[in-house]
């Protein structure tokens, strides 16, 4: 007898919510960190809620070039937009991956590019008066107020992540070389680091855990309506700290990450090296923290040489170096007045629509007099 051919099921091009729901679940079982899945849970409960409210939208390339401009119109920025759009082709990458999504479509939604960042948005930061004046403004010497002045001392003076402040326990805060640090700090990505505690964020932080009876485990608790320690945790809301110290404080929008940059200014006027600054922050990459320090205007003599010297191409036999090669750390001594009497500085602006923003200098150095370099290294 001849046997019986099946015919194969066609992969959808139109995803009904429980496909999504589908999905939505295998996306977030992908994820290691609460942080991501929450951002990522997020992203695409506002995609499925657009999709959904179009009529019998099939789920294409165009349909995400069409959630993507609805998120233009929303004056969204562009890393907001790249997130979105990064949590739908994960959506198109699972469906396909479970026979859901037919393979072509998935690979044309993974095509779609994101927005260009153009330019870099000024952050926020606190001067160190500012810093003072938001501590202060935690209130009196309640339990309460005790645990939110200890948070805002590791933010600002540690330069923590929000996850890293609510996962900091009491033995990772060690004494190394007559010096308190928090060892082994795991970060973003799993990252580990060590970050130096000062003294007067140890002071804050013994005076919250003294008062709190806190010996072992998370450092940071719930407190309850009646005044008193509930639980081994707390909830994620450094933000709702924050924001009443700075209502309090007379401050205006001010994000708890505004508080890490505050830390990074700080260390930078301070004297920090870049250097430094990426290992206390836990960055990967040294561009970010050379990108964060870039948005804001230098204060002083020393702030203006170190932007010069870590935006320098120095021409010398036919050759360019970067500013991080053998030159570098006999540029960062001289003075804004000797560059000039000894290189030919020539500003460097890259074209952004109708603006030229200035992104360094290029130096060039002089002819030599009477035999001698003008420079020596």
């Amino acid at each position: 007898m001849p046997k019986s051919r099946k015919k194969r099921k066609a992969p959808k091009r139109v995803l009904a919510l429980p496909d999504l729901e589908q999905a939505k679940s295998a996306v977030l079982n992908t994820l290691t960190s609460k942080s991501g899945q929450r951002t990522y849970d997020h992203a695409i409960t506002e995609f499925v809620e657009w999709y959904c409210s179009e009529p019998r939208l099939a789920f294409n390339r165009t349909v995400v070039l069409r959630y993507r401009i609805s998120l233009e119109q929303r004056q969204y920025a562009p890393s907001t937009i790249n997130l979105r759009l990064a949590a739908v082709r994960r959506i198109a990458y699972e469906a396909a991956d479970s026979g859901l999504l037919s393979p072509e479509l998935a690979a044309g939604i993974r095509r779609v590019k994101g927005v260009r960042r153009l330019g870099v948005r000024v952050g926020d930061w606190l001067a160190a008066e500012q810093g003072k004046r938001l501590l202060h403004a935690t209130g009196s010497d309640t339990l309460r107020s005790k645990r939110n002045r200890a948070m805002l001392s590791l933010l600002i003076g540690c330069g923590l992540r929000r996850s890293e402040l609510l996962g900091l326990t009491m033995n990772s805060i060690q004494l190394r070389e007559e010096h308190w640090v928090i060892a082994d700090l795991v970060g973003k990505g799993g990252h580990i680091r060590t970050v130096p505690l000062p003294f007067w964020v140890k002071k804050t932080v013994d005076s919250w855990t003294e008062s709190a009876h806190i010996a072992t485990g998370r450092v940071f608790r719930a407190i309850n309506k009646a005044g008193r320690i509930w639980g081994d945790g707390m909830t994620p809301k450094v933000w709702e700290v924050v924001k009443d110290a700075a209502a309090r404080g007379g401050i205006e929008k001010l994000a708890p990450h505004d508080l890490r940059h505050t830390c990074a200014r700080l260390c930078h006027l301070a004297g920090g090296e870049l250097d430094q600054i990426q290992f206390l922050l836990g960055h990967v990459s040294i561009q970010t923290t050379d990108r964060l320090q870039a948005e804001a205007p230098d204060c002083g003599e020393r702030q203006n040489r170190n932007r010069a010297c870590r935006r320098v191409l120095i021409r010398q036999k036919g050759q360019v170096r970067s500013s991080l090669g053998d030159y570098s750390l006999t540029i960062r001594r001289l003075t804004p007045q000797a560059i000039q009497e000894r290189f030919c500085v020539y500003p460097v602006r890259r074209h952004l629509g109708h603006v030229h923003e200035p992104c360094g200098v290029f130096l060039a150095m002089k002819p030599r007099e009477n035999g001698r370099r003008r420079f020596q290294k």
